[in-house]
């Protein structure tokens, strides 16, 4: 097919009048500037790349906005966790899939158009195996696969409660496995992944729950060039329990033990000291960030100036889904940076708006994230593509350089009109075709679970 977009942001900015030719395949085979239609199909706005997700764990969608009651003792991140363990012992694999089929739809509508699933719940609500024990990773496999959206796969290795090999807890029984049956799993999902199209990476959740001889094992696992992504540095607890049960921060010690490359994503790396952070951006690892969800569960600030100053890669995930938006996430990202240095445009690039920085850097360190080949309008990427209303009050009649400063920092609450996947609409005029019937099982699926 061919599109022909009146503006449309191209790796070395804004163009005019751009033609995009996308093969049978779903890939981009030209790409050219001042050119006229052609027999194109015409974009009804500007197009910029899809956003890549490089975080979501979908199920934790059920439970946005039923958290907000503190306690006796407050609330954090830890009592947080509490209650997303109870949620679980009531989530079975049908209403699994149904939530994530939700999540991955308004993934979809929002502007992500490919999703890296951090997929920890391996076990049934009482912590024994399923017949196969592949189950849940193949329910969300279906959901993103009749959601439409570009996905990778990283099933997670979890096995202790803490530092130093502490036996899990009786909340943690959903995720737990063994060496062997971890590498069972990754064995089954490789083949599946090359029969249903989908990347597979693998993921030791933390320096918490992966003792450092099992986190050189299933970092081997990985398939050939497939990511690994990990937990580091969250919380300023989790530092202070590295530091004692290692004598070193967690993505030190991740630099120094762990072979950290451009294949890794060090997920929120939130509390760095200088050094880890300008070793983490010659690593050549992406950062991977979660703005909305780290403010949301009181973490911290990520230094993405000084990351940023040192050559750093990163990206953005919706993590938690208590807010599925890439605009939003970005909006938090460089919000909280003006907090931290009573700055503004603190993540601008020279004359570059912040906004299209933010934009830009976000979608290709995504990109490497999730290892597929997205995040930019260039011949041999996957046609991952979002137009934008331009009839927004917020986006009517911006500049070109202009727009994504308004999407994501002015009064803009759904800049996407239309969003592709691979060459293929995933989402036309605002709506997704299974949007009605995704939702229903959706709703079925808590009213069932009675959340209150």
């Amino acid at each position: 097919m061919k599109l022909h977009a009146a503006d449309a942001l191209l790796p070395g900015g804004w163009q005019r009048d751009v033609l995009i030719e996308i093969d049978a395949g779903g890939t981009i085979a030209s790409v050219e500037a001042n050119a006229r239609a052609r027999d194109a199909e015409h974009a009804t706005g500007p197009v910029i790349p899809g956003m890549p997700n490089l975080h979501s764990h979908a199920f934790q969608r059920a439970i946005a906005g039923r958290t907000g009651r503190a306690g006796e003792d407050g609330g954090s991140f830890w009592t947080w966790r509490q209650a997303m363990y109870a949620f679980l012992d009531r989530v079975d694999a049908d209403a699994f899939e149904a939530i994530a089929a939700q999540a991955y739809v308004e993934m979809l509508k929002a502007g992500y158009t490919a999703v890296a699933e951090f997929h920890y719940v391996h076990h049934d609500p009482r912590g024994r195996p399923y017949a196969d024990p592949a189950e849940l990773a193949r329910r969300v496999v279906a959901a993103a696969a009749g959601a439409g959206i570009g996905f990778t796969l990283l099933p997670v290795f979890y096995a202790h409660a803490g530092f130093g090999g502490a036996a899990p807890t009786s909340g943690q029984r959903r995720f737990v496995h063994t060496l062997d049956s971890y590498a069972r799993l990754v064995a089954t999902l490789a083949s599946d992944a090359v029969a249903q199209g989908y990347t597979l990476g693998v993921a030791p959740h933390s320096l918490r729950a992966v003792a450092p001889e099992e986190l050189r094992v299933v970092a081997a696992l990985a398939p050939r060039d497939g990511p690994i992504h990990i937990h580091a540095a969250e919380q300023a607890q989790e530092v202070a329990d590295a530091v004692a049960w290692s004598g070193a921060r967690p993505v030190e010690w991740l630099l120094d033990n762990a072979s950290v490359d451009a294949r890794w994503c060090i997920v929120h790396a939130t509390h760095l000291a200088a050094e880890e952070t300008r070793r983490l951006a010659a690593s050549g690892a992406v950062a991977g960030l979660a703005p909305t969800t780290e403010a949301d569960l009181g973490d911290g600030t990520f230094a993405a100036r000084a990351y940023v100053d040192a050559g750093g890669t990163w990206g953005v995930g919706s993590d938690s889904n208590t807010v599925i938006d890439p605009f939003a996430e970005l909006r938090q990202l460089e919000w909280s940076q003006r907090l931290l240095r009573l700055e503004r445009n603190v993540l601008a690039d020279g004359d570059v708006p912040v906004g299209q920085a933010l934009y830009a850097c976000a979608a290709r360190g995504g990109a490497r994230a999730l290892a597929q080949p997205v995040g930019t309008i260039a011949p041999g990427r996957r046609a991952d593509l979002v137009v934008l209303d331009g009839d927004d009050p917020a986006l009517a009649e911006q500049p070109a350089d202009a727009l994504l400063d308004a999407a994501i920092f002015g009064p803009c609450r759904r800049p996407v009109r239309e969003a592709m996947v691979a060459g293929r609409w995933a989402v036309r005029d605002g709506r997704h075709p299974r949007e009605a019937e995704v939702f229903a099982r959706y709703r079925a699926a808590i009213a069932k679970l009675a959340i209150v």
